[in-house]
């Protein structure tokens, strides 16, 4: 036997007891995290969420927890459709990369070169890039005397101050961030006016249809949506849950922020998508998984820190540890999170129905246990 052979032997020997120890340890994390998730969402019969953990595009753990919708008794599944909240940004962030990609509007365009009927001057300075990174400096000035008006108003009603507004809360791209949603509701007029298409049309034939998910909805008062979820919050009384999502909380009637209603199967298809190029460009992904703006402690949603802020992602990078792309999103019951160790390719979604949770604790937690099984930094 030559040397050579008896080397790719010991290789392949090694490379064997590797595996084999890998796939023991599996189970040990798959019950470590059921047993994180299962202590908060302990009883059956009260809201759930549905928590899936891919590598390299396989499931290493899904498992599913409580009710989706006490109306019609469904139970939550790994298709059950949940509120994406704020994480449909970065949906509506991708729609817009794509257009700079296909050359029918710049990052670098102003507010007012698409929205014209703003008044202000300040509108000339605001770009497009920064209504994508939440440092525009525009303030959420939305009517809240009107409260019905807060929990039915559409995109565009939404947006309609933005008209006669006159300030700003800071100069764009100075380096301050401020999470605002009706600068990200803006996008839905953009696409529109950008490409002649509804909103929705565009993101379906050119956003979810290229990432096989083709049967995502955005919520519509009285939209049938197929195994949809509800959120819900204690009633206050002890044990007990109300619904609390539209006609009881604001931005699930707008589509470009928050309205995005996706199961974690379906998720989990825009992951791979987002890995594989299907929708975005390697330079556009990069740009939208770079932070633009770092989170300070007094940052008014998001802050984690070592966290940045991109184009509808944020981005932790710790010392010492491989960055997670990641957004949450929070809308009445529904709390969310879906995030990522791209140099890894790990993938960890939690889809919740209630909000009384220590969500990011959680993640946390979860992604130690990831690391920790995959031998991560």
């Amino acid at each position: 036997m030559t040397h050579r052979s008896r080397h790719f032997i010991l290789l392949t020997i090694m490379a064997i007891n590797a595996l084999g120890a890998f796939g023991q340890s599996l189970p040990a994390l798959q019950q470590s995290l059921d047993a994180l998730y299962r202590s908060v969402y302990n009883n059956p019969n009260d809201p759930g969420a549905a928590v899936l953990v891919l590598h390299h595009g396989e499931p290493l753990f899904e498992q599913c927890y409580g009710m989706a919708n006490y109306d019609t008794g469904e139970r939550v599944t790994i298709d059950t459709r949940f509120c994406l909240a704020s994480v449909s940004k970065q949906f509506s962030a991708v729609a817009v990369l794509q257009l700079a990609e296909r050359g029918l509007l710049s990052l670098d365009d102003t507010v007012n070169k698409w929205f014209p009927e703003f008044k202000a001057d300040f509108w000339k300075r605001i770009t497009l890039r920064q209504l994508l990174s939440h440092t525009s400096g525009v303030p959420d000035a939305r009517d809240r005397a009107d409260r019905h008006f807060k929990l039915t108003a559409t995109d565009v009603q939404s947006v309609g101050y933005m008209v006669d507004l006159d300030h700003l809360n800071f100069e764009p791209g100075c380096g301050r961030y401020e999470y605002i949603n009706p600068t990200f509701q803006l996008v839905y007029q953009l696409v529109e006016r950008a490409t002649g298409q509804s909103f929705e049309t565009y993101m379906h034939d050119n956003v979810f249809v290229p990432a096989g998910m083709d049967k995502v909805t955005y919520f519509e008062d009285g939209r049938h949506i197929d195994h949809m979820a509800h959120g819900y919050t204690p009633d206050g009384t002890g044990g007990k849950y109300k619904e609390f999502d539209y006609g009881e909380e604001t931005f699930f009637a707008t589509k470009a922020d928050g309205g995005l209603y996706c199961s974690i199967r379906e998720f989990a298809q825009w992951e791979i998508a987002l890995r594989d190029l299907k929708v975005l460009s390697r330079a556009s992904r990069d740009a939208a998984y770079s932070p633009h703006v770092i989170l300070g402690p007094d940052a008014n949603y998001g802050y984690q820190p070592h966290t940045g802020y991109g184009y509808g992602f944020f981005i932790q990078h710790e010392p010492n540890r491989q960055a997670v792309v990641y957004h949450t999103g929070d809308n009445g019951g529904f709390t969310i999170y879906a995030g990522k160790i791209p140099d890894s390719d790990v993938v960890l979604l939690f889809f919740s129905t209630r909000d009384n949770i220590d969500r990011m604790g959680m993640v946390n937690r979860s992604l130690d246990l990831i690391r920790r099984h995959l031998g991560l930094n």
